[in-house]
């Protein structure tokens, strides 16, 4: 960590020095002449620790969802990277390990309103429960679809903006459930944003066998009214078309309430059907072959008015099997090129 501080504060002196920096593009448009390249990395430390108990057993233990190392930077103008790195996670029976470790490794070139990336991509998923970052996610209360999906894969992304706050997204990747080499993935999206509503649909083909693919299509809607928000989402999946509202489907309910900045609870309830003869693992065992109803509630406090990079959070979660769980902790991000523009940056 000294090494890169001390090499982000030797970037922070060398761009005081340099008054001749290009413009940068905006991402959903033209550049404008106040925005400046800044080729100073952010980087960060995020990690999400606490504690579960569980009911009515009353097992209980303390623990960290994980701790993660994220870059994000310009090359040039056009030119952008973005790196995410597991240091440790909870999660996995055995730690991966190189770029397993990795979730997302990628370079995107833009120019008028189009992109391209390549690299280690996160698959696109008309959904917002998918859509969370794991650290904003509370696993006991998502779908066996969240928990079971790996995302991550390789490939490339082009990406059309046509207007301010309306992208459509193509991608060509290795497939998430594939079992064999030269198997893959396509998705396409459109997502948009509204002042009361942001739709974020998906259509997708993942290949698990010689000529066989998964489809899936993806209605991910959020709505917004003041300071309550409610997500109604809907995905289904399937093999043959004839079936394809029957084999595996899921729908989401959550709503939500802000009080200002500092408060927000939350609940959430979902209904997942799956048969028992899918041909691609995206259900427990134990679960699979009916309905896995899941629902939830609970709070996120932000004790700090000056930096949400603090919060604070407790839920409960259960699911028509049994299982019935609380859990309290915290999420904090360390900002590392902040600290370090602190510590080298001109001074008054």
């Amino acid at each position: 960590m000294g090494v890169v501080l001390m090499t982000i504060g030797s970037a922070v002196r060398a761009q005081e020095a340099d008054s001749t920096v290009t413009l940068q593009k905006s991402s959903w448009g033209d550049a404008e002449t106040s925005e400046q390249t800044d080729y100073i990395p952010d980087i960060y430390l995020d990690s999400r620790v606490g504690y579960n108990h569980y009911f009515p057993d009353g097992a209980g233990r303390f623990g960290a969802t994980g701790l993660y190392l994220d870059i994000n930077g310009n090359i040039s103008p056009r030119l952008s990277y973005s790196f995410n790195h597991i240091i440790a996670a909870d999660y996995f029976d055995i730690m991966p390990l190189g770029f397993d470790a990795t979730q997302w490794l990628n370079l995107t070139y833009e120019v008028s309103d189009f992109s391209i990336t390549m690299g280690k991509l996160s698959s696109i998923v008309g959904n917002f429960e998918y859509d969370a970052d794991v650290l904003d996610a509370y696993f006991d209360m998502n779908s066996m679809f969240y928990n079971m999906f790996d995302c991550y894969q390789w490939g490339l992304e082009a990406g059309w903006y046509p207007a301010d706050n309306h992208s459509v997204l193509f991608q060509f990747t290795n497939s998430p459930i594939a079992t064999a080499d030269t198997q893959f993935g396509y998705n396409l999206a459109w997502r948009a944003e509204w002042d009361c509503y942001e739709p974020y649909w998906s259509v997708n083909m993942w290949q698990f066998g010689k000529g066989e693919y998964m489809k899936g299509l993806n209605f991910g809607n959020r709505f917004h009214f003041g300071g309550f928000d409610c997500d109604i989402e809907y995905m289904a999946r399937g093999v043959q078309m004839k079936r394809f509202f029957c084999d595996d489907f899921n729908l989401i309910v959550a709503p939500s309430y802000s009080f200002g900045e500092w408060l927000r609870v939350f609940g959430k309830f979902g209904w997942e059907h799956t048969s028992e003869d899918l041909p691609y693992e995206l259900a427990y065992e134990e679960y699979k072959g009916g309905d896995y109803i899941y629902y939830g509630a609970g709070l996120e406090f932000f004790p700090f008015e000056e930096c949400r990079d603090v919060r604070i959070h407790a839920y409960w979660a259960g699911n028509n099997f049994g299982d019935n769980m609380m859990n309290i902790g915290v999420r904090w991000k360390l900002d590392l090129t902040s600290t370090a523009e602190k510590l080298f940056g001109k001074r008054d």
